[in-house]
């Protein structure tokens, strides 16, 4: 059987990992300023994080959501108190895709309601209703098209009252990236986020606040849309949350009430996955990392907006876009395979920082420098 070939495959082998570095089977060792898509939050291999996760797997790796799973009860406490959502809920589940799908779904829910406003530039996943909220054609299949989701311009607060007007009672939820990721690294602004809680309460439409790349403290913010200073009704998260454990979750306002069965999950919220995100936000508040994205981040974004060649710079903490001309379309792959630096990308000709929330000076100052050079070919 071969495996059935969906992802373009750098020609790299990563055997070993630590912190911000990793090594390739040949021995090579690599700067990974991208922690696989936002997933490493505390760096590779951190000794807490290994250990939580070993003594887990000694005393009971899963069991279903059927029993009582205390780790479940303590991670909720813990996440209430590091997020400052003391007092919303917790429903886990495994994928940001899912925490998104769930998300909208408890949305149609609360209201009845079908209709779901999105915006351009968004990616909320690749399941049914998340997928038909992205905004990319290519990946929404015939089966999950819908007339139910609604595009608007990002940022542009006219059309978003225009919506609304136009739409009135038939909206359940607006689904909005506090950072669009791969839109190209672009932040709502803090009167769009304020407008769309504006008009959420007015038309009794739910705000879901997606979390999954540009949350859990990537920003200095544990939700980045907190800069906005209004609370959503749904917080949606995964990738930094397990530091590579498949785990994500939605956090859910007070005024939504569950009834049994409405969400489930098989492998949601099971004894490794709690474990894993227990220790990520041990870590988070040990080592107090939303402060350090915050310093290391503004630090990386004043010195990279004084090299002339890049056209922006744009983002928040350690969620850094970088946008540069066409004929500079080769830097991302010169960086890694000439100066051994993993970065992301996105559209337009953006490279993506998504370090992990620990990442040092030392190792700012390594990447600007190799910057510098790659830029000049």
């Amino acid at each position: 059987m071969n495996l059935f070939d969906v992802y373009p495959l750098n020609d790299i082998e990563i055997v070993k990992a630590s912190g911000s570095t990793v090594w390739d089977a040949k021995g090579q060792e690599y700067l990974d300023l991208y922690g696989g898509h936002a997933v490493i939050s505390i760096g590779h291999t951190h000794p807490h994080y290994v250990k939580r996760l070993t003594d887990q797997l000694n005393k009971v790796g899963f069991y279903s959501n059927s029993v009582k799973i205390p780790l479940q009860v303590e991670l909720a406490e813990k996440l209430g108190e590091v997020s400052g959502k003391a007092d919303f809920q917790l429903f886990l589940c495994n994928s940001g895709a899912e925490a998104n799908e769930n998300a909208l779904k408890l949305a149609s829910f609360y209201n009845g309601r079908k209709k779901v406003i999105a915006f351009k530039g968004s990616f909320h996943g690749r399941t049914s209703l998340a997928v038909s909220a992205t905004d990319n054609p290519k990946i929404i299949a015939p089966v999950n098209s819908t007339d139910n989701v609604v595009f608007l311009p990002f940022n542009d607060e006219d059309a978003l009252k225009q919506a609304f007007a136009a739409y009135g009672d038939e909206i359940s939820s607006v689904i909005i990236e506090g950072i669009q990721g791969v839109g190209g690294i672009k932040e709502a602004s803090v009167s769009f986020l304020q407008l769309i809680r504006t008009l959420c309460d007015q038309y009794n439409a739910v705000y879901i606040a997606d979390s999954v790349q540009c949350g859990y403290g990537r920003t200095g913010l544990f939700y980045s849309h907190d800069y906005a200073e209004v609370n959503a009704d749904v917080y949606t998260m995964a990738k930094g949350m397990g530091n590579g454990f498949p785990v994500a979750a939605i956090s859910i306002a007070p005024k939504f009430t569950p009834w049994h069965s409405m969400l489930g999950t098989t492998f949601g919220g099971n004894h490794l996955a709690c474990a894993a995100a227990m220790a990520v936000l041990e870590i988070m508040e040990q080592d107090q990392l939303m402060g350090n994205a915050a310093k290391i981040g503004d630090y990386l974004i004043t010195e990279l907006e004084k090299i002339e060649e890049i056209r922006e710079v744009r983002g928040r903490g350690l969620m850094i876009g970088i946008e540069l001309p066409e004929e500079l379309s080769q830097v991302k792959k010169n960086l890694l395979f000439k100066h051994f630096i993993f970065t992301g990308e996105a559209k337009p000709n953006v490279i993506r920082l998504l370090p992990a929330l620990n990442l040092t000076k030392e190792h700012a100052d390594h990447f600007l420098e190799n910057f510098k050079i790659a830029i000049k070919g």
